[in-house]
């Protein structure tokens, strides 16, 4: 098996380039899978991490892969792992101190993935994990909406407006959105 592979790296923080090296796959322990991505997602959260935004939250050695969001093909399972096999197609976001989907492989837990849904392309799943957990959290730890309440969203065009949005919709919210246009702007 391989022991290396291409990878998206930063060596610190800042406005520098970020650059395609080659980086140890990572190890693996016992309740993890290790999954070959397919597709990873660029969120803002990664351009926050890169400049140094967050370091006071959010520690990181270096070099350090960024990326937040994948999807891909399991192609190893730990030893306590029962509800994963080698070939199943997964999506995920990984635990916010052990990011790093802009590589060929990650090594997860198997509480931070699902089973990819049928239908959806891998860019499509690596597209939903973060702005749809975002979206999901905002909606019931933050807004904590009864039945019937309506909901304003301002400058409803991005990924996370997008789901909570469906969210919304789906569980019969009534919604006015207001999305700024060219003309307004």
């Amino acid at each position: 098996m391989k022991t290396d592979m291409r990878a998206m790296v930063i060596h610190q923080y800042g406005n520098h380039p970020v650059s395609e090296e080659r980086m140890p796959i990572p190890s693996m322990n016992p309740n993890e899978v290790r999954v070959q991505i397919k597709a990873a997602s660029v969120n803002p959260i990664d351009f926050k991490i890169r400049d140094g935004g967050l370091k006071v939250l959010l520690s990181y050695d270096f070099p350090l892969i960024l990326g937040n969001d994948f999807a891909g093909v399991i192609t190893e399972v730990g030893a306590n792992v029962k509800d994963y096999q080698v070939g199943d197609k997964v999506f995920g976001r990984p635990r916010k101190t052990k990011i790093g989907t802009f590589a060929e492989y990650i090594s997860i837990d198997t509480s931070e993935i699902a089973p990819m849904p049928k239908g959806l392309t891998f860019e499509e799943a690596a597209s939903i994990p973060l702005v749809g957990l975002t979206s999901y959290q905002a909606l019931n730890e933050v807004m904590q909406l009864k039945e019937g309440d309506k909901v304003l969203i301002q400058a409803g065009s991005g990924g996370v407006v997008h789901l909570l949005f469906n969210l919304l919709k789906q569980w019969a919210y009534m919604l006015q959105r207001q999305v700024a246009t060219e003309e307004k702007n």
